[in-house]
C-alpha cells in the first residue's frame, strides 16, 4: 500500500494545495533515489517536494460542501472514491491514495477547492 504520493502526484498537488497542508516531503540530496520522510527540515541543502499521506489527503476534501464521501475496498485489493452529492465521478484505482489524488483533481476542477 502506498504511504503517501509519489513524486509526480506531488509536485501536482504542489500547484493546486497550499504546501501546509502536505505532512511529508521527498528529499532528494543527488545521491541517489529520492526518499520520503516528515517535513519539518531546516538549513539541510537538499531538494524537497511537499508531499502528501492519504490522512493528509482526506483531510483536505473533508470541508467540501459539508458533504461525504465514500471510500469503499474492491475484491481485487483496489479503492474506490465517490462524492455523489457534489461529482457524479467514481475513480477507481489499485492504491486508495491514487483514487483520492483524482477526486482531488476533479474537486480542483470543478473549482470546489
Amino acid at each position: 500500500m502506498k504511504a503517501y504520493t509519489d513524486i509526480k502526484q506531488s509536485k501536482k498537488l504542489a500547484e493546486i494545495l497550499p504546501l501546509e497542508s502536505a505532512d511529508m516531503s521527498w528529499v532528494s540530496n543527488g545521491l541517489g533515489k529520492p526518499f520520503a520522510r516528515t517535513i519539518p527540515i531546516k538549513g539541510d541543502p537538499e531538494e524537497l517536494f511537499a508531499c502528501w499521506s492519504l490522512a493528509a489527503l482526506l483531510s483536505v476534501i473533508k470541508p467540501v460542501n459539508d458533504n461525504t464521501y465514500a471510500l469503499i475496498g474492491t475484491l481485487d485489493g483496489g479503492a474506490m472514491i465517490s462524492f455523489e452529492e457534489v461529482t457524479n465521478v467514481t475513480f477507481q484505482e489499485e492504491e486508495i491514495i491514487d483514487a483520492v489524488f483524482e477526486m482531488i483533481l476533479k474537486l480542483h476542477e470543478l473549482k470546489l477547492l
